[in-house]
């Protein structure tokens, strides 16, 4: 090992990027990139939690569905208080995931598999174990160790107040007292103190964070909460205390879009730049749409994710909109769009498009009324999405489990609800659990194959005719339609960014690319002609020729090859 930096050491030279065909500083505009969660993809030593070692065991798999680059959610030294959002060291790996070695060896097989990795880093706030927070608690008010976070002085006559009436993410007040009388703010759970981004010791911390990855052959960064980060220094109070990602539908909000981060935005760009590989970083910026170029500018991201089309409800005129905003944003500062479908922080989306458009499917879990869901419904519609998205220009995020269709566990017993949600909004909502429920490889097991033993929440009964092992062995499963579209995209649609919406008819949206080939989407209640051509693939079965309601299909002109 050579130098140490920061009391960790720095590994000697990393694995190179794979060179699959990519251009170099092109890979990230139209890649395919798949979302695991580490805790439910894959367990190697059967203590109930996925591993890095299991995510290594299943590389095989991943680079036969077709993905260019794998994104891992946190996998550092964390209390998990928030699924390992809460860090407690950002340059160590969580024993319960492996260690440092195991990460290595995991990014240099990644790319013996043409596969790229993308890892989260989570700038916005550490966990209440972070060595820093816990030199903060022990020091006096004012003094260097607080000021790396947000600690203020209370409100009323004895300060017994919170600074203000910000409310949290995850519900209740967004400040905490401390022993000696002050408050910190923690936008999300009180073991996730938020740090200072006035303070130029967090900002050099961070920078050397981003290093150390990089010299760990890493290729790029999700960034999570990307619009937060900055306060208003004021700390005004709000006249509506909702505390979702969601909530800065208007400008100069206190703490969500403030101009200032974009400053950050290109320190952070100047340091990957300066790395001399080609690699990346993507925003978890939840803000209005007119925002969004803001953080895709030449110096600031090379991309974000959109929100936009994962919050629009299943009609024509909503997803053909978010569908031109996404475009026409990232044209506009030379980006590319993603999409994307379901995360980690969302009800998967076979099972958020079976409901009404009107239902909060935040709430909906626990308040019902549950004969709403229409079950089939949300899987065809979902195969319909997964093959509208992957057609259309720019890269698409796919979340674990949802090429096998996987539904939300929406059902989960209330005594292993594991999401600070459930406990922070009052038990009104039973948070984001569903989502993460571990993947069924086989159809039979304490876990399905996902590990020997049982899994840390528990999986329905219908995992195993979902699960990978029973699907291989079905024609027309939701993996065989994944794999098989994944390879036509690339063969179709990521060579260049040409898009033209074209007429296919009343309750029809479609659309051309630059190949010729064309997506054609049925919203309308009966089924329908599809353009002229040879059908490659469909999200349902043709009917008499015609394209059955909420189903997808490509098609290209006569006589392709």
């Amino acid at each position: 090992m050579g130098n140490s930096r920061n009391g960790h050491d720095t590994p000697a030279p990393v694995s190179t990027s794979p060179s699959n065909g990519v251009g170099a500083s092109t890979w990230w505009r139209h890649g395919a990139v798949y979302q695991i969660y580490p805790r439910s993809f894959a367990d190697s030593t059967g203590d109930g939690t996925g591993d890095i070692d299991g995510i290594r065991s299943r590389l095989p798999y991943l680079r036969d569905l077709g993905i260019d680059a794998i994104w891992i959610c946190p996998w550092y030294t964390s209390p998990l208080n928030d699924g390992g959002y809460d860090v407690a060291d950002y340059r160590a790996i969580d024993e319960r995931f492996g260690d440092l070695a195991a990460a290595e060896r995991l990014v240099s097989d990644a790319h013996d598999h043409d596969i790229r990795v993308i890892v989260d880093l989570v700038p916005n706030h550490t966990s209440s174990e972070h060595r820093w927070f816990r030199a903060a608690l022990a020091a006096d008010p004012g003094s260097r160790e607080r000021d790396r976070y947000i600690f203020r002085p209370g409100r009323g006559p004895d300060g017994s107040e919170p600074p203000n009436n910000w409310t949290a993410v995850f519900g209740g007040s967004a400040w905490k007292r401390v022993d000696d009388g002050e408050w910190y703010l923690h936008l999300f759970d009180p073991t996730q103190p938020d740090l200072n981004w006035e303070n130029e010791e967090v900002r050099a911390e961070f920078d050397d964070i981003f290093r150390f990855w990089l010299d760990r052959g890493v290729d790029g960064f999700r960034i999570d909460v990307a619009h937060g980060l900055v306060k208003d220094a004021s700390f005004p109070d709000l006249e509506v205390t909702e505390g979702l990602l969601e909530s800065n539908r208007g400008f100069d909000h206190p703490y969500w879009d403030r101009d200032g981060i974009h400053e950050i935005n290109r320190r952070w760009r100047s340091v990957l730049d300066s790395s001399g590989r080609d690699v990346m970083m993507v925003a978890e910026a939840w803000v209005q749409p007119t925002r969004l170029p803001l953080y895709l500018r030449p110096d600031e991201y090379h991309q974000s994710f959109n929100f936009d089309f994962l919050a629009a409800p299943w009609q024509l005129d909503d997803a053909r909109a978010a569908i031109d905003r996404a475009i026409d944003a990232a044209a506009s500062v030379g980006s590319a769009p993603t999409w994307v479908l379901s995360n980690h922080d969302v009800m998967r989306h076979t099972t958020r498009y079976g409901l009404p458009a009107d239902a909060n499917w935040r709430e909906w879990p626990l308040d019902g009324p549950h004969e709403l869901l229409d079950q089939e419904l949300g899987t065809r519609r979902a195969r319909a999405a997964a093959l509208l998205l992957m057609a259309l220009p720019g890269s698409v995020y796919l979340y674990q489990g949802e090429e096998l269709g996987l539904p939300d566990v929406w059902d989960l017993p209330l005594d292993v609800l594991d999401d600070p949600v459930w406990e922070n909004s009052g038990h009104r909502q039973k948070g984001r659990d569903g989502c993460r429920v571990p993947m069924p490889w086989t159809t039979d097991g304490p876990s399905y194959g996902f590990g020997a033993g049982s899994a840390w929440l528990p999986q329905p009964d219908s995992f195993a005719e979902l699960s990978v092992e029973a699907q291989e062995r079905t024609g027309g499963s939701s993996l065989t339609m994944y794999r098989s579209a994944l390879e036509l995209r690339g063969r179709l649609f990521t060579s260049d960014e040409a898009f033209d919406w074209i007429d296919a008819g009343p309750g029809m949206l479609a659309f051309r690319r630059g190949s010729g080939a064309a997506c054609v989407v049925n919203f309308g209640p009966s089924a329908a002609r599809l353009p002229d051509g040879d059908v490659l693939i469909s999200s349902t079965p043709l009917v008499d020729g015609l394209l059955p309601p909420d189903a997808a299909a490509w098609v290209t002109p006569g006589g392709h090859d």
